[in-house]
């Protein structure tokens, strides 16, 4: 929008890993929740999660976070920056393992916390581009009536009525591709940022100006800023890699598919993808995200491959 000062800011899957930890900044995660959930969301406490690594050699596919309420309520926030074969998989095994996670063994069931998940996804999960967030639960309604089960407990003295979507996992989608800068609430303004890197003047939303402040980039000090810039070296690097990686994939898949059978031919995409990926030096498990391959296929692939190629960083310098 013309006229309107906008300046760019740290990516958020990088402030994920390095700078929303820090519970000062709890409340830019806040105002991102607010606005997602449309309800106060208060966090108490940030869990460690295996993606949130520091080692530079680490890949770059996703990055989460896992939060807890000030409701007790598991809060898992994930980027996820390619596509994987069977994501949607992925999350419902990911809500299911914590809930067992933190379960005690003869613990009771009322101990079970609820579980929301979101994905910020900079891939085009769905088909149709007619949406860019999207939201499922699990909800028992009549077969006959369409009305929700209603449960009444008993707590303390008080009766509560619970709905059945508040007991099981919750799951928000958001395709930040498919966002057109069109502002309509609060929360279009946190998916501006997410897709822009860039929060404008005229925004109003629950601290969204604190993005403004405190992700600029040019508070960086020179060490930092050259992390970062090699990070979004890598992540280009990486993204190409993948990328090229489908399309001959695919190419090849298509062409094997004409001589030995479609089914054939996507596997020897596959295996064609995941050759070049090796080469880039991903590890295995997350290539078998990607590609849907057996883990000991994709082993068989590297040992017959000899030598690995990395494609190297960005060089530094002292200077």
């Amino acid at each position: 929008m013309q006229g309107i000062e906008e300046k760019r800011l740290i990516r958020f899957d990088w402030a994920a890993k390095h700078i929303l930890r820090d519970k000062s900044n709890f409340d830019i995660l806040e105002g991102f929740l607010t606005a997602l959930l449309e309800k106060e969301i208060k966090i108490i406490n940030l869990l460690e999660s295996e993606s949130n690594q520091e080692d530079e050699s680490d890949k770059f596919n996703r990055v989460d976070l896992l939060t807890v309420d000030d409701k007790g309520e598991y809060i898992i926030i994930e980027i996820q920056n390619e596509r994987e074969v069977h994501y949607l998989e992925r999350l419902l095994y990911g809500t299911s393992k914590l809930i067992v996670e933190n379960l005690e063994t003869g613990e009771s069931y009322k101990k079970i916390r609820k579980v929301i998940s979101i994905s910020i996804l900079y891939f085009i999960l769905g088909e149709k581009v007619d949406d860019y967030v999207y939201y499922g639960n699990t909800e028992f309604r009549g077969l006959h009536t369409n009305n929700p089960l209603i449960l009444r407990r008993k707590e303390k003295k008080t009766i509560k009525r619970i709905e059945t979507k508040d007991i099981y996992p919750e799951y928000y989608l958001i395709e930040v591709e498919k966002f057109e800068d069109v502002i309509q609430s609060d929360l279009d303004e946190w998916i501006y940022f997410l897709k822009n890197e860039s929060i404008r003047d005229d925004f109003k939303s629950k601290n969204i100006k604190k993005v403004k402040e405190k992700l600029d980039i040019l508070k960086m000090n020179k060490e930092e800023k050259k992390r970062y810039e090699r990070y979004l070296t890598n992540l280009a690097i990486e993204t190409d890699i993948i990328e090229g990686a489908r399309e001959e994939g695919i190419e090849e898949g298509i062409e094997e598919g004409r001589k030995e059978g479609r089914e054939e031919g996507r596997k020897e995409g596959r295996k064609e993808a995941a050759n070049n990926m090796i080469e880039f030096g991903m590890k295995i498990e997350d290539i078998a995200k990607i590609t849907g391959l057996a883990i000991n296929e994709i082993e068989e692939i590297k040992e017959g491959k000899g030598t690995v190629y990395t494609i190297p960083l960005i060089p530094s310098s002292n200077k």
